[in-house]
């Protein structure tokens, strides 16, 4: 029987309701598909913060070193800085562990309409591939003199060729899988110098792929076209900030950014990847047993590929498909059903 150790981080606000269900969910596999998962929970986060002054212990990242993946709900307080969050607990994580591809699949889910009236399934299915280490997030920059009339501030993107070429060469190898097709989204006409670079790098990568088809579009017009033609797309590449605010997007065209899954993966597992929803902590639903554990189910089912128990994996999504069918949603997607009472619902689907 294979066995794989998982770091659970619930976080902050919902995490406390999803992710639990989201274990829940990943058991149930476990124990249909006859392998094990030795579960350890951490309580870091923002409510850490608030008793530790930092949002995870001292040897924290030596501890989630040692295991095979972390399923990680939501971080975030409204009684914390919200500049904190990203940098010292996800930021961290995923440049500490090497987890420099952002892996967002952006999918019509059974029996939901989409906010675009005329687009279905068969439209809705591609994958966002956000640089997750470089770019624009690299938070490289200062404030000088912040009271004073001459104040400034700056950041500065950063973008190597090793990083450009690494995420490129995934995106690559993940649309030979899929419909063999990869759209660069980037802004170089005005950002001449670092996405231009961005540009050249990834166009060098794409002429060892000569059986996929590669195109660039700019953000604007990528923007646009996630609303009218979302089925131009297959495996979208982009950069830190751009994959952040598309993947958003992404969410609001499947019907609700509660069903958006996420996976910070480092490929060649020099390290543990970390898989989480794409939405936030959302403190002011938090404890009302409403909040929408599908993106969260949806990560957990990633994370099972991710190590290797892909049909496993296949069944959890297909067992959230059935229950969209079904319409057993919460609030969010139109539904009228609990947390606990989708999760349940997978879980019986799954069976």
């Amino acid at each position: 029987m294979n066995s794989h150790k998982i770091a659970v981080v619930n976080g902050d606000g919902i995490g406390h309701e999803i992710v639990p269900m989201g274990v829940e969910v990943l058991q149930a596999a476990a124990n249909k598909f006859g392998f094990k998962l030795e579960t350890t929970e951490y309580a870091y986060g923002a409510g850490y913060y608030l008793e530790h002054g930092d949002f995870m212990a001292e040897n924290g990242l030596e501890d989630l070193k040692n295991f095979d993946g972390i399923l990680f709900g939501a971080v975030g307080l409204p009684a914390v800085d919200d500049t904190l969050p990203f940098k010292l607990f996800t930021n961290k994580v995923r440049t500490a562990f090497k987890q420099y591809v952002n892996y967002r699949p952006v999918k019509l889910l059974d029996g939901i309409d989409s906010p675009l009236r005329t687009k279905t399934q068969k439209d809705i299915d591609f994958v966002v591939i956000r640089e997750n280490n470089e770019g624009e997030f690299v938070q490289n920059g200062r404030q000088m003199y912040p009271d004073e009339a001459y104040g400034f501030a700056t950041d500065t993107s950063l973008f190597t060729r090793p990083g450009i070429e690494r995420i490129a060469h995934y995106a690559f190898k993940l649309a030979q899988k899929r419909r063999k097709k990869v759209t660069n989204v980037t802004k170089s006409n005005t950002m001449i110098n670092t996405l231009a670079y961005w540009d050249r790098v990834i166009a060098e990568v794409a002429e060892q792929y000569p059986d996929v088809q590669y195109g660039k579009m700019y953000i604007d017009a990528a923007t646009a076209n996630f609303v009218l033609r979302p089925e131009l797309f297959d495996v979208v590449l982009t950069t830190n900030m751009l994959g952040d605010i598309l993947s958003d997007l992404g969410g609001a065209i499947m019907g609700s950014l509660g069903f958006g899954p996420s996976g910070n993966i480092n490929p060649e597992k020099d390290f543990p990847s970390m898989f989480e929803p794409i939405h936030g902590s959302a403190p002011d639903i938090a404890g009302k047993g409403i909040a929408n554990p599908i993106g969260q189910i949806w990560s957990g089912a990633i994370m099972l590929e991710h190590i290797g128990e892909t049909t496993a994996a296949d069944a959890i999504v297909k067992a959230i498909n059935q229950t969209t069918a079904q319409g057993i949603l919460t609030g969010d997607a139109g539904g009228k059903n609990s947390t606990t009472e989708v999760a349940r619902a997978i879980i019986e689907n799954l069976k």
